[in-house]
């Protein structure tokens, strides 16, 4: 059901978005860029971490790499990826299809700053089978993200 929680959540707040489907996987940033045909880095991934008590949603470009020391400064503590259950439990979404639309519970979203290098970017829409394109800026307007500095690029 995830894929039609992000089919709603467009409907509801981005009706000119439209999804991508019916392609190959879009689970890993290789396979999306791949099946888009569109450099990795115009991937937008998106990571569930857990900094103390506290879950969100990291959105980078797909070939940037976390690092720990600016997550440290941006997020105010130690970062930890959530495990695909518990990222399931609170996103509604596979790993490989996760989103910052249609969640399950309300999360905090950021945008790492590497995504403003594209004047387009591909998230996943809820599936591993699903995406979408969309301009960073707008995807940060959308799920109110909030603009942080916390990856290195390849």
């Amino acid at each position: 059901m995830s894929i039609e929680s992000v089919r709603t959540w467009v409907a509801d707040h981005a009706a000119d978005l439209h999804l991508i489907e019916g392609h190959g996987s879009t689970a890993t940033v290789a396979e999306a860029a791949q099946t888009l045909g569109v450099a990795p880095g115009r991937i937008a991934k998106t990571i569930a971490l857990r900094v103390g008590d506290r879950i969100l949603l990291l959105v980078t470009r797909g070939d940037a790499r976390l690092d720990n020391i600016k997550c440290k400064a941006a997020f105010g503590g130690r970062i930890r990826m959530l495990d695909p259950e518990q990222t399931l439990a609170a996103t509604g979404h596979v790993v490989g299809g996760v989103c910052p639309f249609g969640l399950a519970t309300p999360l905090p979203v950021y945008a790492d700053i590497s995504l403003r290098a594209f004047e387009t970017v591909f998230p996943a829409a809820g599936s591993r089978t699903a995406s979408l394109e969309i301009a960073p800026e707008r995807l940060a307007a959308l799920t109110h993200a909030q603009w942080v500095d916390c990856c290195t690029l390849p």
